[in-house]
């Protein structure tokens, strides 16, 4: 029986296991001290789903640009969290003239529409332009070249802003409408009108590519020729073409999350993509890397996990400031899913000829 056993999983994969099972255990236990102790009130935990929602509704718009293009290529597009960054950072300079000129004080609604548009060519345009001169050329090497290439754009890019930008932290302009707490219907609700605004916003996007993906010719098109490229061409669907749309659409989704991050967090700065980038990936691969929906449920997933974790798991095991570690909670949630769930919560989309 044993022989059986070793024979089926080797060392690495106990060893994983029981990486796996320790993680697990600190959690339930880690939960269970701090929800026995009643440290934290109703409210207090309500409030931090409630930023998680919002902090992973953006985390599941960039998360679809990854998921979108490996859909396609069968590739990470490394550099994608600077496509974002390109979005957000151009904006800024249009939110503070927007806003020294009143334009913002009368008209929030249009600012922010405003913005969104900038961000949203900005980061359409560096999405294409990266797609024509980094990776068509190499569309028929190995997988591990558009991938180092992938890595070296990003660098490429972020000093790139940083020279245009400045190296500092700017603070974006503050919307005094979104101030506060929702007050609709004539009553006061729990939760921030910024943190609202990000939700709705970000699942009409969401919502938007799903149709666009599943029910237009477009999005036909993508599907085909994520199925296969070759028996695509042969149906007469410009590949290049197609190819160019996902990286423009992936784009597009970056340049909203930019917008809403900012709404969320204000300061912006050359470097600012590192961060989300790898925390949308570790959502697109949490949900299953190529599948859309699922990308958006990682993205919510890990958003409020990263937010309660800290204070429900970390405090309970006697963590000082336990916050400082909520990137830990993140990475070691996607160990857990890599370990139990190698294709993620809803399955990597594979083709045919992939698998």
């Amino acid at each position: 029986m044993l022989h059986k056993f070793m024979r089926k999983y080797d060392t690495t994969d106990i060893v994983m296991w029981l990486i796996g099972l320790g993680l697990l255990a600190a959690v339930l236990y880690g939960s269970y001290v701090t929800l026995s102790s009643g440290k934290y009130e109703t409210s207090v935990w309500l409030d931090f789903t409630i930023f998680g929602l919002a902090q992973g509704s953006v985390y599941a718009l960039i998360a679809l640009g990854y998921t979108l293009v490996y859909g396609i290529l069968f590739m990470i597009n490394f550099a994608h969290g600077e496509v974002f960054t390109g979005g957000v950072f151009t904006a800024y300079f249009v939110a503070v003239a927007l806003e020294k000129s009143g334009f913002l004080a009368r008209h929030w609604v249009w600012t922010l529409l405003i913005l969104m548009a900038v961000a949203m060519t900005v980061s359409v345009l560096v999405a294409v332009v990266l797609e024509r001169i980094a990776y068509r050329p190499l569309r028929g090497a190995p997988r591990l070249v558009p991938l180092i290439t992938a890595i070296g754009a990003s660098f490429f890019l972020q000093y790139t802003y940083r020279g245009i930008y400045g190296s500092g932290v700017k603070t974006y302009p503050d919307f005094p409408a979104l101030d506060g707490k929702l007050n609709l219907f004539g009553r006061e609700w729990p939760i921030l009108t910024a943190q609202a605004l990000v939700i709705v916003v970000a699942a009409l996007m969401m919502i938007f590519l799903y149709w666009y993906v599943q029910k237009t010719k477009a999005g036909k098109a993508m599907r085909a020729v994520a199925e296969d490229k070759e028996a695509a061409a042969l149906m007469g669907i410009d590949v290049d073409r197609v190819i160019v749309n996902t990286f423009a659409l992936g784009g597009s989704m970056a340049g909203v999350a930019g917008i809403l991050y900012a709404l969320l967090f204000k300061q912006v700065n050359a470097f600012m993509g590192f961060i989300p980038g790898i925390k949308a990936f570790t959502a697109a691969v949490l949900g299953g890397i190529g599948n859309v929906p699922g990308a958006m449920l990682g993205g919510l997933f890990l958003g409020i996990v990263e937010s309660l974790g800290p204070s429900l798991i970390l405090d309970g095991l006697g963590i000082p400031s336990p916050y400082q570690l909520k990137d830990a909670i993140a990475f070691s949630l996607l160990v857990l899913v890599l370990i139990f769930r190698p294709s993620g919560i809803m399955g990597e989309r594979l083709s045919e000829k992939k698998a």
